[in-house]
């Protein structure tokens, strides 16, 4: 399984393309893609268009991309919700299923603690993945979205598959987010 990792930015969006073959993580290419400077919607458009190229180039299975947290200035989270916007229409437009991922999320999955720093992940991304050496902030950050969805890609459709024979098992079904007989 090919996957696309996406670490959004209005100035820089970070990629991170890996392959997953049982629990085997080998890495594929990583990199940035860099808006610039100009006005928001060409700024836009060129994550858009560098998102759809990675699709193309790379073919992936999935998708994961990291959600937005709030900044203490409000503008900032909004010109950032407009970039992953962007990022997530590129690869929507591609056909690809997007998974969504909390940078603690992500952090937990690749250094074992939600709270690492940037340098923690760096360094962990480039173990996991066999790096010569470490990624640049943004591809790392990218790069361990895609480990994290790798991770619990595994586990989310073991879960649903449970859920599914257990829910059959018993006769029971979904009505109104409630489990009936």
């Amino acid at each position: 399984m090919i996957i696309l990792g996406i670490d959004p930015g209005l100035r820089t969006t970070g990629f991170g393309v890996i392959h997953k073959q049982g629990t085997k993580l080998r890495y594929i290419a990583s990199g940035t893609i860099k808006s610039g400077e100009g006005d928001l919607p060409t700024r836009l458009k060129v994550i858009l268009d560098g998102v759809s190229q990675l699709t193309a180039t790379y073919a992936p299975d999935c998708a994961a991309i990291e959600k937005v947290f709030v900044n203490v200035n409000p503008q900032s989270t909004l010109l950032l919700g407009q970039a992953r916007g962007a990022a997530i229409c590129g690869l929507v437009s591609a056909s690809l299923s997007v998974a969504e991922y909390s940078p603690t999320q992500i952090k937990q999955a690749v250094t074992g603690t939600g709270k690492a720093a940037k340098q923690q992940v760096q360094e962990m991304v480039s173990r996991l993945l066999s790096l010569p050496g470490l990624p640049g902030s943004d591809a790392a950050d990218a790069l361990g979205v895609a480990i994290c969805h790798a991770n619990t890609h595994d586990t989310l459709a073991a879960i649903g598959a449970i859920d599914i024979a257990v829910r059959g098992a018993a006769g029971l079904r979904m009505k109104r987010g409630r489990l009936v007989g």
